[in-house]
């Protein structure tokens, strides 16, 4: 591992939905803070489904994000603040605002086959001047083969990253290993990777993907995430330093923020229990797990088979409306 990796925090973006979005300005200026002194390269800050996302099919935000946006920069003296934006929940509207409020990178996130509905925004990203990177969900879902060819278009549209994004958290090792290596062979533009801990492989998939050269990685402190969350931040900073691979981060810090600054805001631990376990066999969306969940209770029913039959039927993220029709439809049947 030779490459210098940048590190994007998000603990405030794909951690919103273990919070059910009910950050406080305060919460997220606390650990922007934090994380700035620790040297964090990037952190992501918006709705756990991006901008926009703050609707009644998403979950409500507590706060808007858009003034979550403004308390995390003004609290960030060398850390870049990014979003997420996925088109179709997010618009250029939206994009613009974050960016007059200073955010300086945007990852534009479609499903792993819909490269094409991401031009327009990585386009007014770069207008804007804004780091544009590519963002494909799901990729354990499609060959090889169209994961290049998808993020080809992405480069073509202007694109200077594009991340092989596990939001299931469904990728074996070699199965990662041979995305990034493909991707890092047909690309110019860097690689990176996203990845959840629902099978436990979280750290060990992000370490195979630097070692195929991927430079932009995501983490989040505390695996603060989606499912089982995501690469431990303070886990991985602390394995990277260990291997003479440490990209400027302060590990003491990242594990007393971790500790005394993340810890207090989780509603429950990140864990591999049965439910986000279930999200890696299924292959199904992390952020899936607490509306099925809520389903399960609603109709009685295990939500493990929910998830189970979501993975069946191959939904994706932007069809939660779809985990009410599935679990109303087990119920008629039990």
């Amino acid at each position: 591992m030779t490459n210098v990796v940048k590190l994007t925090e998000v603990s405030l973006r794909d951690g919103s939905h273990a919070v059910s979005h009910q950050f406080t300005a305060e919460e997220v200026g606390s650990v922007v803070r934090a994380l700035d002194e620790a040297g964090m390269h990037y952190i992501e800050v918006s709705h756990g489904d991006g901008l926009g996302g703050s609707t009644l099919q998403y979950g409500k935000s507590l706060v808007d994000e858009m003034k979550l946006i403004e308390r995390a920069v003004a609290e960030a003296q060398s850390s870049k603040i990014a979003v997420l934006l996925i088109p179709g929940i997010g618009t250029v509207h939206e994009l613009k605002q974050a960016h007059e409020l200073g955010a300086k990178l945007v990852r534009v996130a479609t499903h792993v086959t819909e490269a094409d509905v991401s031009a327009q925004h990585i386009a007014k990203a770069k207008e804007l001047g804004m780091e544009s990177l590519g963002f494909l969900m799901m990729a354990h879902s499609a060959p090889v083969e169209k994961l290049v060819e998808q993020a080809k278009l992405m480069e073509s549209y202007g694109a200077e990253a594009v991340y092989i994004t596990d939001s299931a958290g469904a990728l074996l090792p070699e199965q990662v290993r041979e995305r990034v290596r493909a991707l890092r062979q047909a690309l110019t533009c860097e690689v990176g990777f996203h990845a959840h801990n629902n099978l436990s492989l979280a750290v060990a998939n992000t370490l195979i993907a630097i070692e195929e050269g991927a430079t932009r990685i995501d983490s989040s402190v505390c695996g603060l995430g989606a499912g089982a969350g995501n690469t431990q931040t303070e886990v991985l900073t602390a394995v990277l330093d260990l291997m003479g691979q440490n990209p400027g981060i302060d590990v003491y810090k990242m594990m007393d923020l971790a500790e005394s600054v993340v810890t207090p805001i989780m509603k429950r631990p990140q864990l591999v229990d049965k439910g986000s376990l279930a999200l890696g066999y299924s292959g199904v969306y992390s952020s899936f797990l607490i509306h099925s969940e809520r389903a399960a209770k609603r109709f009685g029913l295990d939500p493990r088979d929910i998830l189970v039959e979501l993975g069946k039927r191959k939904v994706v993220g932007g069809q939660e409306d779809m985990i009410l029709d599935v679990a109303s439809e087990l119920a008629k049947m039990k």
